[in-house]
Parts: C-alpha cells; sequence; structure tokens
C-alpha cells in the first residue's frame, strides 16, 4: 500500500483528494494536515465522509509516507517546504501553481515536472515530484494539444471559458457569496489569468511554433459549483474529418480524455477525471469544445493520475467515477 499524506486537507481540493484516497485500492491515508482543523474529525468538515474514515486533521508533518499532496494556496507551497523540509525519497504532488512554469520549476533539491499526463506521462512516470496543472489550463491544452501536436496552431486561438464557483477556492470573497453568484455571470482577469503562461509553454513543447502571446483568453465565473466548458476557435484549413481523425489518434492511448462526435454538456464530467473534446467546422474556423471537472481532472483528480503513474499502478486506478448526468 502506498502511504500518503495530504497538507491542507479541509479545502476544496483536499476534500476531494480525501473522497479518492478513502476508496483507492492501492492507499492508505496516513495523515490530513489541517493547522486551523487539527484535532477535528475529518467527518465533522467534509460530511460526505461520514462513516468513510474515522481519521482526525493533525498538525504536524510525519514523514513516514510515500506520497505527499500539497492542496495549497498559490505561493503556500513553497513557504510550506521552505519552512517544512521533506525527506527526498518523498514523493511531492503539488496542486498550487508554483513549480508549474520552467522557470520555477526547481526548489532545493527538487525538480518539479508538469503534470500532465496527456503531454508528459513518460516524464511523470520518472518524476519525483510533479506540478499539478491549473484546472482552466488543463481544460484548454486538451482541446488544443493535438492541433499543436501537428503544428497546426498558426494563428490566434480566441477562447472563452467558464468555471463553477469552486474554482475560486474556499476563501470568502464578494464574488463567491451565493447572493452574488447565484443567477449571474461575470468576466475576470480577460486577456490575463495566470494559466495563460503554463497553457503556452505547453503547446510549445507540444510543437506549436505559437505561444501564449496567441491566445485570446477569457475566463467568466459561471452560477453554478463545478466544471469548466472552453469553447475556442481559431482558423484553420482542415477539414472535419482530418481534425477529428487527429484528435482521435492523439488521445487513443490515453484513458480519461475522449473526443465527442456529438455535442457536449458539463453533466458529463462533473465527479468524473473525464475530459471530453467535441469539434466542429464554420467555414474556415475550427471550433473545438472542452469539458472537464475543475475539481478533478482539473486538480485533485488529475494529482491521483499523475500518482498512479509515478508508482507504476494502473493510470485510472481509484479514478473510476461515473458523472451523475440527471
Amino acid at each position: 500500500m502506498i502511504k500518503a499524506g495530504i497538507i491542507g486537507g479541509a479545502g476544496y481540493t483536499g476534500g476531494e483528494m480525501l473522497r479518492i484516497l478513502v476508496n483507492h485500492p492501492n492507499v492508505e491515508i496516513a495523515f490530513v494536515n489541517s493547522t486551523s482543523n487539527a484535532g477535528n474529525l475529518i467527518s465533522d468538515v467534509h460530511t460526505d465522509l461520514i462513516g468513510d474514515t474515522d481519521l482526525k486533521f493533525v498538525s504536524n508533518v510525519p514523514q513516514d509516507i510515500d506520497v505527499l499532496f500539497l492542496c495549497v494556496g498559490h505561493g503556500d507551497a513553497k513557504k510550506f517546504l521552505a519552512a517544512n523540509p521533506i525527506n527526498d525519497n518523498i514523493k511531492i504532488i503539488d496542486l498550487s501553481q508554483d513549480f508549474r512554469l520552467h522557470a520555477n520549476a526547481h526548489f532545493s533539491t527538487k525538480n518539479f515536472v508538469y503534470g500532465l499526463p496527456e503531454l508528459n506521462r513518460d516524464k511523470i512516470k520518472a518524476a519525483k515530484d510533479i506540478a499539478n496543472p491549473g484546472c482552466f489550463a488543463t481544460c484548454i491544452q486538451l482541446g488544443l494539444l493535438p492541433l499543436a501536436s501537428k503544428g497546426l496552431i498558426k494563428n490566434e486561438v480566441h477562447i472563452n471559458a467558464t468555471t463553477g464557483s469552486t474554482g475560486a477556492g474556499q476563501s470568502l470573497a464578494t464574488t463567491s457569496h451565493f447572493s452574488w453568484r447565484n443567477n449571474n455571470l461575470s468576466i475576470y482577469k480577460a486577456f490575463e489569468h495566470q494559466h495563460l503562461n503554463e497553457i503556452g509553454e505547453s503547446i510549445r513543447q507540444a510543437g506549436s511554433p505559437l505561444g501564449s502571446e496567441w491566445l485570446n483568453f477569457i475566463p467568466q465565473r459561471g452560477a453554478f459549483t463545478r466544471g469548466i466548458l472552453a469553447a475556442m476557435y481559431l482558423e484553420s484549413d482542415l477539414s472535419l474529418e482530418e481534425a477529428q481523425n487527429i484528435y482521435e489518434t492523439y488521445y487513443s492511448a490515453h484513458p480519461f480524455t475522449h473526443l465527442s462526435r456529438k455535442n457536449i454538456d458539463l453533466k458529463q464530467v462533473v465527479n468524473t477525471n473525464k475530459a471530453l473534446v467535441h469539434i466542429e467546422k464554420h467555414g474556415r474556423k475550427l471550433f473545438v469544445i472542452s469539458i472537464i471537472d475543475n475539481l478533478l481532472k482539473g486538480a485533485s483528480g488529475q494529482a491521483v493520475q499523475n500518482m498512479n503513474l509515478m508508482f507504476g499502478l494502473e493510470e485510472t486506478a481509484g479514478l473510476k467515477l461515473k458523472a451523475a448526468n440527471f
């Protein structure tokens, strides 16, 4: 059994990590750290786990483990590792943005590999430390990587993507209150979202001559809790059949990402680690829709997928989850 520790276990991604790992056939949860909840039953905070675990939150960081998940806010992972040196024999999977970019991938003795399996599966298998991708970044990259791998992103890509309220985390803010979010829709960080840089690095790595400067990204806050839908288009000479063949070939060996010949909707992926992509051709424009659950394929589910690869397990272990489609 793989012994796992979780830092930041009281938040959304920590809760989803627990929900997956309590049912993972190859994992034992050694501890769950939360300084604000130390001593409290995990099931008192994550009430969906009543009857599934009797563990309590702890404030210390035991090191008799095989893998450590950092389910902390952006900037906090680096602070945590600086204050709590982790044994080099422990694999680390960080869900913050602290180590995702090439320029930030090295920290002390650690070298973080960008953890998007559909791009870096072989590197992930050999890695000791993983920087888990961002949720918007995952959704958008999965819509563009097959084109990038063929050098077919030759002009600007226009992206409109909407995320649920859980994408903002549990910290209270004006835009997270129910009275503001419900029956509402808003745009934020237009053309300047922090995930643009990691998307740009990935599509360049995949083979695109163009980076983030060619991505026109308009993020939106949606009046729902989970999921991301990204709608993208670019000029392309590909026929629809040619594009579909490129996507199906690219994802043929990846168990969680699939091309759908029919239009798609968020309920097909919410509560799963799936990503679905649908493409259409309108004149010279290639239109791509990509959907994921922001807390699973966009965060904790993908982190467990990476853990499975790092430890030589079946990639889908603990992640065969069905959507509640009604």
